[in-house]
C-alpha cells in the first residue's frame, strides 16, 4: 500500500470523459492509498513543474494522459535526486510507452495494476539537456507528428497516426547524416532516424529488442530510401518480432550514446513532442527511474 500519491492529469481532455476516468480511478486507487491528491494540468508546461515541485513528497506519482503527459512528466522527475515510482493511467492516442511497460490499455485495468503490479527500474534518455522515456527521431517521423490532423486525431486515434505515416512516406525525401556511436562513425543519406529507448511507435511494436529498458543501450533505426518498403510493411503488422537484422535494408545498431548531426537542422520528434532540433547528443541515465508494469501481453487489452 502506497501512503501517499499524486495524479496528474491532462486538463486538455474532455471534462465529462475526465470526470468520468477519475470516478473509475478512484473507486480502484483509494482504497490501497493512504493520502490521494488530484492535479489538473492547464497548460504546456504544467505537469513537468508539478513533478519537479511536488513529486519527492509522495510515494507515487501517477500519470493519467498520453504520451506528451508522460513526456513532460518525465522531464520534472529524471533529475530529482528521490523520485518516486511512477504509474502511467494510459488516457491519450498512443499510449506508446505505457505499452512498452506491458500495461494495459483499458483504464480501469490499467488502474488495477497500479496497485498489483510489479515494479521496473528502467533506463531514461537523454537528448542534449533534456529527457525522453520512449524514442528520439528525426526525418520521416518528425514529418508525420506534424502532418496529423488534430481534428481527425480526436475522432480516429492511432489510426489518424497510421494514416498520416502512409501519406508522409509517399513524400519522404533524403538528407545527409553523421552518427557518432560506440562503434564509430556512421555517414550517409536517411529519410528517417529513429533512437529508441521504448518499443512501440504510433502503437507499432519496433523489432524486438530483449531487455530494451533496462539494457543501457540505445537501439538506432537508419531507414534509408531502400528500406520504405520494409518500414510500411512494419506499419501494417500487428508485431514485428519476425524482423532480422542482419538481412535488413534497414541499418539497425545499439550504442550507449549516440551523437547525430545534419547538413542542415532537422526538427526532432521526442516521445511525440516536436520542439528539438539536430544536432544532438544522446545517452542513457541506466536505470533511473521506476515504473509499475503489467505481464506480458497486457497491453493488448481493449478500452
Amino acid at each position: 500500500m502506497f501512503e501517499k500519491a499524486l495524479l496528474i492529469y491532462n486538463g486538455s481532455a474532455g471534462q465529462a470523459d475526465i470526470g468520468e476516468q477519475l470516478a473509475t480511478l478512484t473507486r480502484i486507487l483509494a482504497p490501497e492509498i493512504g493520502e490521494l491528491t488530484l492535479l489538473q494540468t492547464k497548460e504546456k508546461g504544467d505537469a513537468e513543474r508539478y513533478c519537479r515541485e511536488r513529486a519527492e513528497a509522495v510515494d507515487l506519482l501517477l500519470i493519467l494522459g498520453g504520451d506528451g503527459t508522460v513526456h513532460e512528466c518525465i522531464n520534472g522527475l529524471a533529475a530529482l535526486e528521490h523520485p518516486p515510482v511512477i504509474g502511467i493511467l494510459p488516457g491519450g492516442t498512443c499510449n506508446d510507452f505505457s505499452r512498452t511497460l506491458r500495461l494495459p490499455q483499458q483504464l480501469a485495468q490499467a488502474a488495477e495494476a497500479m496497485v498489483t503490479g510489479r515494479t521496473l527500474a528502467v533506463d531514461i534518455g537523454v537528448m542534449n539537456d533534456r529527457f525522453f522515456s520512449n524514442f528520439y527521431g528525426i526525418g520521416l517521423i518528425t514529418d508525420t507528428s506534424e502532418n496529423i490532423n488534430s481534428e481527425l486525431k480526436g475522432k480516429i486515434g492511432k489510426l489518424s497516426y497510421f494514416l498520416s505515416a502512409l501519406q508522409t512516406v509517399r513524400a519522404a525525401e533524403s538528407f545527409s547524416f553523421e552518427l557518432e556511436t560506440d562503434q564509430g562513425i556512421v555517414t550517409g543519406e536517411a529519410v528517417m532516424i529513429l533512437v529508441a529507448n521504448g518499443g512501440f511507435i504510433g502503437t507499432n511494436e519496433l523489432p524486438d529488442v530483449e531487455n530494451r529498458l533496462t539494457d543501457g543501450l540505445l537501439d538506432v533505426y537508419i531507414i534509408r530510401e531502400a528500406g520504405l518498403p520494409l518500414l510500411l510493411e512494419l506499419l501494417n503488422q500487428k508485431t514485428s518480432k519476425q524482423w532480422d537484422p542482419e538481412s535488413s535494408s534497414i541499418d539497425y545498431l545499439q550504442s550507449s550514446r549516440v551523437t547525430i548531426r545534419t547538413e542542415v537542422p532537422k526538427r526532432a520528434d521526442t516521445d511525440g513532442e516536436v520542439y528539438m532540433e539536430t544536432p544532438a547528443e544522446l545517452s542513457l541515465l541506466p536505470q533511473r527511474l521506476t515504473f509499475i508494469v503489467g505481464g506480458v501481453g497486457e497491453e493488448d487489452a481493449q478500452e
